[in-house]
């Protein structure tokens, strides 16, 4: 959700990729309804491995934001100088109820996109 957020928000001034620390290898589904909702789709995505950024095949990103405590406490630590923030939000795919799941996943979004609005007004998002 996140880069789908950040994408809409920042067009092009950032390169938004995503990518998790145990990827389920697919986008939920629940994240892709509740995106879809504010128009942004996410159906072209994919579920990525943060480690597919490390190198020596991958390269590092700036900025790593990390949005659920395990993905903090086991992202990769990467070469060089990456700036880390972690904006803790809990994880709605954990959750059976789709009723309660649904409204999860759209306080994270909402929170995710003022949180992001926030940043980018701040320049937090800037790699340096």
């Amino acid at each position: 959700m996140a880069e789908g957020l950040l994408r809409k928000l920042a067009a092009d001034r950032y390169e938004a990729l995503s990518a998790g620390s145990n990827p389920a290898g697919y986008v939920h589904p629940t994240a892709m309804t509740v995106m879809a909702e504010i128009n942004v789709d996410l159906s072209a995505h994919v579920s990525k491995d943060i480690r597919t950024f490390l190198p020596p095949d991958g390269t590092p990103p700036d900025l790593v934001i990390s949005v659920c405590s395990h993905a903090e406490r086991d992202c990769p630590v990467f070469p060089g100088v990456v700036k880390r923030l972690h904006w803790p939000y809990p994880d709605p795919a954990g959750l059976e109820d789709e009723r309660r799941r649904l409204a999860l996943a759209r306080e994270v979004r909402d929170a995710l996109e003022s949180r992001i609005k926030q940043a980018l007004q701040a320049s937090e998002l800037a790699g340096d």
